[in-house]
């Protein structure tokens, strides 16, 4: 069954914006952050119109709604991800928010000795990430080897957008503690293979984190069938609110680690000599939650599910495939990243002969086309790539063919434009 866009594209009202001389908007930007349904935007008027409380702990009646809407959002989630277990989610900000709560607790965690646990990290120590990193994939373990005197190490980049895994048994060795690493590239499409690299970890009883953020809310995910102990993804990216994501780990991991943040909700006992916590996942949820962006969260899951997410998947599978097919017709564009298909997601990131991408993207703006123009927070891939930075369009279930036909007609104008 294919996606009827034409009718989901009705349920998302700012689509049908205009903007710039009553141009219509082609919004090509979804993987820096999706659009958002009218089911996400009215199940959070509803909370805030007839069930905002404060969550937990309350015996009145809107405390106990809406308590009961946060934690059902966490089932809703669970169920999405495949989680073993509800207490193995825990809502975040975002996904760097969860990133950061891995790099930060696993610091916190002394390695090795009668006090300490198998996932600490110290001394002598090595965390393994890749060079197609996001930022907040990169810097958090920067600071955590800084401040335990671990090394960093990463996997490398071949000339087409891939990881390089030639020496994954060099990269990855029995020093190896954390290997942290992204499902699919933001910048480069690129769809990484995780078992070999779960496989390698497992062998050396690495820890493996997983940045899910441009996967989830494009294609199946089952976190069981791949393996891994640990992985973030975030709302904005999924058709839901900003302000929101979730981290899941495996149970155990979650008991082993120290609480990332102190105050209400994440305490069992407090007494002025010591505290003690509570279980997972209230450990990592101090103070007053989101609770309205989680029931918003819900809606979003509740409404890609409705799609069905193979649905997705195909779709956006097919706009790829039309998309770089119509680029290649573009005199002198140039892909940075897989240039077929295989084994890659539907954000595009390309240059244009000599031209800067922000004027590529301010031009393509003046016709209502928005794009993502810069580095994409993955400075180290453009580098790699010998590019300054990049213009990139991204899809989403509510992207359409003649969107991408808006594009290429606006790239000839930029051409035409610069002369």
């Amino acid at each position: 069954m294919t996606l009827d866009v034409e009718r989901i594209r009705k349920d998302f009202p700012v689509l049908e914006r205009r903007v710039h001389d009553d141009q219509p908007l082609v919004y090509l930007d979804s993987a820096a952050t999706s659009q958002k349904p009218r089911a996400v935007l009215d199940a959070m008027a509803e909370y805030y119109e007839l069930h905002n409380a404060n969550v937990h702990r309350g015996i009145h009646t809107l405390a106990e709604e809406a308590t009961a809407l946060y934690e059902g959002a966490r089932d809703t989630v669970a169920g999405f991800i495949n989680a073993t277990d509800r207490s193995e989610v825990v809502f975040t900000k975002n996904s760097t928010e969860g990133l950061n709560l891995l790099a930060r607790t696993i610091g916190d965690s002394p390695s090795g000795g009668e006090s300490g646990n198998e996932y600490g990290v110290g001394p002598g120590d090595e965390i393994c990430i890749t060079e197609m990193e996001h930022h907040s994939n990169i810097v958090p373990w920067q600071l955590l080897a800084q401040r335990t005197g671990a090394t960093l190490k990463w996997i490398g980049l071949t000339d087409d957008g891939r990881l390089d895994l030639t020496n994954l048994d060099q990269v990855i060795n029995d020093r190896t503690k954390v290997v942290a690493f992204v499902h699919q590239s933001n910048i480069l499409g690129t769809l990484n293979p995780v078992e070999p690299i779960v496989r390698r970890a497992r062998e050396v009883g690495a820890l493996t984190i997983l940045d899910a953020s441009q996967t989830v809310p494009h294609r199946p995910v089952d976190l069981q069938s791949l393996d891994v102990d640990a992985a973030v993804f975030t709302g904005h990216k999924m058709l839901g609110p900003t302000g929101i994501g979730v981290l899941w780990a495996r149970r155990e991991v979650l008991d082993a680690l120290p609480p990332f943040l102190g105050g209400g909700e994440m305490i069992s006992v407090v007494q002025m000599e010591g505290s003690t916590f509570a279980e997972p996942p209230h450990k990592f949820e101090a103070g007053t939650p989101m609770i309205a962006e989680a029931v918003g969260l819900a809606a979003a899951v509740d409404y890609l599910q409705a799609l069905g997410m193979s649905e997705v998947a195909e779709h956006e599978a097919a706009l790829t495939s039309y998309a770089l097919d119509a680029l290649h017709t573009v005199d002198g564009l140039r892909v940075i990243g897989p240039d077929t298909t295989e084994q890659r997601g539907g954000a595009i990131s390309f240059v244009l002969g000599d031209l800067h991408p922000h004027d590529v993207g301010q031009v393509l703006d003046e016709r209502g086309i928005a794009v993502r123009v810069g580095q994409h927070c993955a400075a180290p891939v453009c580098r790699r790539m010998g590019v300054p930075a990049t213009t990139r369009a991204s899809f989403a279930p509510y992207t359409s063919f003649a969107e991408i036909d808006a594009l290429v007609e606006g790239l000839q104008h930029v051409r035409r434009f610069f002369g």
